[in-house]
């Protein structure tokens, strides 16, 4: 792509075949940087890059940004860059460059993407009613009009839409990551000698363990508070953040104290059954779980949070592996069955996706190998969910396939943003009918993997299974009817 001001001048160019560098960038790509009213280097080069949803504060282009801005200090304001200086400036992320720009990230037509992302963040804007927690006095003293959603893709593409800097805490929304943290530094079978896998059934703050004496799953008041006596946390947390907030509300800390009545009579119903780890102490534990539940983050950082849970556990802005991919698999079972208090079976129903709510009105949303997102709006609905964000959610899987049996056989189709709008499906005809012409069921198998449609058709309306029961190819036949599913009875022209 290039980019041009409005008299046709270009500003920067990559990839054609002549003379293309490793990657596909252009060898003799030229970038002119002329001075702008603020900040002091050029803008352009990073606009193309935010139009893909790479942002300038990401830390995979902080030498880049450097680099540039000293370049341009150091020739006064104004600079033309030539290939060599260029690809001085880059040279560190060229590989992250030729993906942005040729849109190779997991959604690659971002800027269409973010306007439905708009659209629905409008919409749910609209939602009226519910109530802001008042039980925790420092929850209370938040606007109801305050609203955002942030989301990071596995690539690190962001999009965020109001208030997404504002810090709030995550209340319960701390047990998914409680318990990969517990998950990745204990192994399965150790986290789980203390605590279920299983729905209570009942309201999250019960005085209820389940058959074993065990608290029911992790997403409970109960499990989250014997997980606590497992963890050291906020350096876990940080990292799953990237460089985004992370921070500590005592304010909010001591009112829990103050008000956590129900808790502690939880923590002296888990001594009694000895639910703790050997010589864990549980008001240690408690005080530690109301920290937890204090800590602050904005959408933007619980966006990055929620992206390393659908990256497997590693960090897509900085690359770091956070958690092990056992930990986060089993972290995302029970976000989906457990994550939304009474309302989980309804919403693992409606949005199949894997979440986690809190009652300062955060949901924390993961959409498996593709992003994470984070909605936050204070006022609940009467299972203590934030209305705004259950409607966006909803909204969310009713226009993408992101539900989880979305991409069952036959199903209605959905938008896929994961699929390039140029993408022309017919270009696997021509290699799909030879495949089938020469019965090479390994490269028709590969088609089938790969997600292509086994019954395009060519200009004559013949299906690849037209072409090799027509060649004699019964292997080819038999893959393509018994496997692939390919009407046998579509009739050519």
């Amino acid at each position: 792509p290039q980019l041009q001001d409005s008299g046709g001048v270009t500003r920067g160019a990559t990839g054609n075949k002549k003379g293309q560098t490793r990657d596909g960038l252009q060898d003799t790509t030229v970038l002119q940087f002329p001075r702008p009213p603020s900040p002091d280097f050029n803008p352009f080069f990073f606009q193309a890059l935010k139009k893909t949803g790479l942002l300038m504060s990401d830390p995979r282009l902080r030498d880049c940004v450097k680099h540039m801005r000293q370049v341009t200090r150091d020739a006064g304001g104004h600079v033309m860059m030539d290939k060599a200086l260029f690809k001085r400036c880059v040279s560190n992320i060229i590989l992250l460059l030729t993906k942005a720009l040729k849109k190779k990230f997991i959604i690659p037509e971002f800027e269409k993407f973010t306007l439905e992302i708009d659209t629905m963040f409008d919409r749910a804007q609209r939602q009226e009613g519910g109530q802001v927690a008042d039980y925790i006095p420092q929850l209370a003293k938040f606007n109801p009009d305050l609203w955002g959603v942030s989301l990071c893709t596995i690539d690190g593409q962001r999009h965020s839409a109001g208030d997404t800097k504002v810090p709030f805490c995550l209340q319960s929304c701390i047990k998914p990551l409680g318990y990969a943290i517990a998950m990745h530094e204990h192994g399965t079978e150790h986290v789980h000698r203390f605590v279920g896998k299983e729905p209570s059934g009942l309201k999250f703050n019960k005085l209820s363990l389940n058959d074993e004496d065990k608290p029911h799953n992790p997403m409970v008041n109960a499990g989250a508070i014997v997980i606590s006596s497992l963890l050291k946390v906020m350096d876990f947390l940080k990292a799953t953040a990237g460089p985004e907030y992370v921070g500590f509300s005592n304010a909010t800390f001591q009112s829990e104290r103050e008000t956590g009545d129900r808790n502690y009579a939880i923590g002296y119903y888990l001594k009694e059954k000895r639910c703790f780890p050997d010589n864990a102490d549980m008001m240690a534990a408690l005080d530690f779980y109301f920290q937890l539940c204090s800590i602050e983050v904005t959408c933007e950082s619980g966006s990055v949070m929620a992206a390393t849970l659908a990256n497997g556990g590693i960090c897509p802005i900085t690359g770091e592996r956070v958690l092990s991919a056992e930990a986060v698999r089993n972290t995302l079972s029970l976000m989906h069955s457990c994550g939304m208090y009474d309302f989980s079976g309804q919403f693992a129903f409606h949005v199949g996706l894997p979440a986690k709510s809190g009652v300062s009105g955060a949901v924390l949303l993961v959409v498996p190998n593709v992003m994470g997102v984070m909605c936050w709006s204070p006022p609940l609905d009467r299972l203590g969910n934030s209305v705004r964000s259950i409607h966006f959610c909803q909204e969310l899987v009713s226009y993408f396939n992101f539900h989880n049996y979305d991409n069952l056989r036959h199903f209605t189709k959905k938008h896929d943003p994961r699929r390039k709008s140029d993408e022309d499906p017919n270009k696997f005809v021509v290699s799909l009918m030879f495949a089938a012409y020469s019965g090479d069921v390994n490269t028709m198998r590969r088609f089938a993997l790969s997600g292509v449609n086994m019954e395009l058709t060519d200009y004559d309306s013949r299906t690849s299974l037209h072409i090799a029961a027509a060649e004699g190819q019964v292997e080819a036949v038999i893959f393509l009817t018994e496997t692939c599913k390919v009407n046998p009875f579509m009739k050519d022209r």
